[in-house]
């Protein structure tokens, strides 16, 4: 055997090492990657095993109003009508592999699924050509016409609804089906036709970037325009016979304003105020300062006819029907009294929902409340997941806009945490019986329980969608909500309904007399408890994304039934981490440039020009700014002449806001951003947010970067949907000069501010 050349054996030696080293340097990754094979394994087995006792509990079904919902939302996110034939077709299909994978069971659920998202697109589309009308497509002061639908008193004038005949210098294909203006003097009633000089305006946009869209909600409750009527209201011959619909409604609006004026009368001041609105849906005689107190409290609710007063008129027509039937041995015993008593309390329901006024919120409660009375009448469970479920999927099909509101997320979410939790609290086990208190301590301590721990329970539900939508949290809601709400389920619902039935035989005042007493003691309780220091918490905007990571946590923590809930804690962690660091707006500019507000070096906001008292009240609660829009530091730190307003930035950029032409031609040259409520056209120097720009592209929200400011627009320049402003568009299509002529900014009136139509949904 030869020798090998020299130096290759220990080459070869040093291979053969590294050789021999190879495998143990590898050997504990390899067995850390065998472990975690085998965790993702025993991880995957136990998900199929909590799926299958999921599926076994019946609990997928659950999730089909939630792809409902996507499919909603997918439909408001288009930036253009979409065809009806699309959806419809997808749910065919979906619906026709569901059955034919029927035997494959994930398979099947996933059509299920998808044609579930399908019906929700094809019923935006469907409710959005249902309810088209035209709407107002710029400010007009004219002749209007129609017939008075609805009178609403208020503390100074009234509201009404008004159902158009004619309107002065508008065609009859765009002229608004429905306007809603607001009076100061005059005595009209429902029915009436009158024609008066009124000043319109189309339903606004969002007050800022990311907020509310008021022109939606307006489109999709059928009004056109919004104003007032400020001169002589005339009554004048109609044209053509009132409606049959409209004659019904007239009917039922006269008889809810004259038991409001009774109820109001009897009970007297704002508990009267209050025991009206309970009963009539009537709210315009509580004052502001009530309301405000109200709100601190976190009982606000109580006078939004919803979930608690029809459950509640529903379960006292339940009991006394019942309770009366009883009496007789014979008919307990050979007639389905619990039947009985559940029809005849939805026929209550239904009637008090339209006597209430049909309010949206209305409505949906009593398609839950009729949902758990039906399941009676089948000999089923009335208080299920199930059944919410069915009621929430009903809503959807009916009104699919409620998907964006506060009003059902807030309703649906508090009464799915509260069956969740019945669930839970009827399926432990009892290793004792529980232990009983001697009576009365025993009711009293069970009520005072309940009362906590259903409270408890539905502010932490709603907490987040209350956050989102107002920008506020009651941190004392739970005393304010355990202190009154006894009151109102034990005198003030069950006295409203003896009332209701005692009016026609004119021996109702003890009913509303009560009330009023009732009604005072709870706005007490919530003078008080909204006297307490931070009993109104404003917090920072957060968006859409962190709103969808808390409906996540909610739905999977109440949906699920096994161990697998807990992975809620998994979005809530992600939500609450981006909701903490809000990304707040450097500089924001209202929709028609009378007004904007900058961030100073101090990182409040400071303001210029004139904004509308509700759109400052709305910048400022965006921003977690708990300062009234009357505070005057929210001038400080701007410097104003005749002429223009100069603020600066921390990071010292120089902001103009101007007033005259002049100023716009100096300011160019100086400034680092000019914006101005005046339409130009000529070059600047520095970055210009003018009149037009602002027509185009609604409210605007300026954002600091590194080379300047990133803009977030509230109404896209591209979309094109029914309920978007038209006008505004046109007025900067291609190929068309704005014009230099001054515009008169002219804001929506105070009296007829969105506030008060963001009040009225459900909080």
């Amino acid at each position: 055997m030869q020798p090998a050349p020299p130096g290759q054996g220990q080459s070869g030696s040093r291979r053969g090492a590294r050789a021999d080293a190879l495998p143990a340097r590898l050997h504990v990754p390899a067995s850390l990657a065998a472990g975690l094979r085998a965790l993702l394994r025993q991880l995957w087995l136990q998900l199929q095993q909590g799926f299958a006792l999921e599926a076994e509990r019946r609990r997928p079904f659950l999730w089909l109003p939630i792809a409902m919902g996507a499919g909603i939302l997918l439909y408001f996110a288009a930036d253009r009508e979409p065809a009806l034939w699309a959806p419809l077709l997808g749910l065919a299909l979906s619906a026709a592999l569901a059955f034919a994978l029927r035997l494959r069971r994930f398979a099947a659920m996933a059509c299920l699924a998808a044609a579930a998202a399908f019906a929700g697109f094809a019923a935006g589309v469907w409710r959005t050509a249902d309810i088209a009308a035209p709407m107002l497509e710029r400010p007009r002061i004219g002749k209007l016409s129609g017939f008075i639908e609805s009178v609403e008193a208020r503390d100074k004038g009234a509201r009404l609804v008004l159902l158009v005949t004619d309107l002065a210098n508008v065609p009859a294909d765009q002229r608004p089906k429905r306007v809603r203006v607001n009076i100061r003097q005059g005595s009209v009633a429902p029915g009436d036709h009158i024609i008066a000089t009124a000043r319109l305006l189309p339903p606004p946009g969002p007050a800022r970037a990311g907020g509310y869209d008021f022109g939606r909600d307006a489109f999709f409750r059928g009004i056109g325009a919004v104003g007032s009527i400020s001169g002589k209201i005339a009554l004048a011959p109609a044209p053509h016979p009132m409606p049959t619909r409209l004659a019904i409604d007239v009917m039922i609006d006269r008889a809810r304003n004259a038991l409001t004026k009774r109820i109001a009368e009897v009970g007297g001041g704002q508990g009267g105020a209050v025991a009206a609105a309970l009963v009539t849906g009537k709210r315009g005689l509580i004052t502001e300062a009530t309301n405000n107190d109200l709100r601190a409290a976190g009982i606000y609710h109580i006078v939004s006819i919803s979930g608690l007063h029809m459950v509640l008129a529903a379960g006292t027509i339940f009991w006394l029907v019942r309770a009366l039937l009883v009496l007789s041995q014979t008919v307990a015993l050979h007639w389905p009294v619990k039947k009985i008593a559940a029809a005849a309390a939805m026929l209550g329901a239904t009637a008090y929902c339209i006597f209430s006024g049909s309010d949206v919120a209305t409505e949906r409660s009593l398609i839950m409340t009729l949902v758990m009375l039906g399941a009676i009448l089948v000999d089923r469970a009335a208080l299920s997941m199930r059944n919410l479920a069915l009621a929430a999927m009903m809503v959807l099909l009916r009104e699919p806009e409620a998907l964006l509101g506060p009003s059902f997320q807030m309703s649906f979410g508090a009464v799915a945490a509260l069956i969740a939790f019945a669930e839970r609290w009827e399926g432990r086990s009892r290793t004792e019986p529980p232990r009983v208190l001697p009576w009365p301590l025993g009711a009293v301590w069970t009520a005072a329980l309940g009362i906590l721990v259903t409270t408890m329970l539905a502010t932490a539900a709603t907490a987040p969608f209350g956050a989102y939508h107002f920008q506020t949290f009651n941190p004392f809601g739970l005393l304010g909500n355990a202190m009154a709400l006894p009151f109102v389920s034990l005198f003030v619902m069950p006295a409203a309904v003896f009332g209701v039935l005692a009016y026609p035989f004119g021996l109702d005042w003890p009913a509303w007399a009560l009330m009023g007493l009732a009604s005072d003691v709870v706005l007490k309780v919530a003078h008080w408890v909204a006297a307490i220091d931070h009993s109104t918490v404003t917090v920072a905007a957060f968006g859409s994304g962190v709103l969808a990571c808390f409906a996540m946590t909610l739905l999977w923590l109440t949906l699920w039934t096994t161990a697998w809930r807990w992975l809620a804690a998994l979005p809530l962690i992600f939500g609450v981490a981006i909701a903490g660091k809000p990304e707040r707006p450097e500089i924001l500019i209202e929709r028609d440039g009378s007004g904007m507000a900058v961030r100073g070096p101090d990182g409040r906001l400071a303001i210029a020009g004139k904004p509308s008292r509700f759109v400052l009240q709305q910048w400022l609660a965006a921003d977690g700014d708990s300062r009234s829009p009357d505070d005057p530091s929210l001038r400080a730190g701007i410097a104003c002449d005749r002429l223009a307003c100069v603020a600066q930035t921390a990071d010292k950029r120089t902001i103009s806001y101007t007033r005259e032409r002049l100023a716009i031609i100096e300011d160019c040259q100086r400034a680092d951003l000019v914006i101005t409520a005046i339409p130009w056209g000529g070059t600047c120097k520095a970055r210009l947010v003018e009149r037009m720009t602002l027509s185009r592209d609604g409210a605007t929200s300026l954002y600091r970067t590194a080379s300047g400011w990133s803009s977030h627009i509230a109404e896209q320049s591209d979309s094109e949907r029914p309920w978007s402003r038209r006008r505004e568009r046109r007025l900067t299509e291609p190929g068309t000069r704005p014009t230099n002529q001054s515009v008169t900014v002219q804001p929506a009136p105070a009296a007829d501010n969105e506030a008060e139509a963001d009040t009225e949904r459900l909080q």
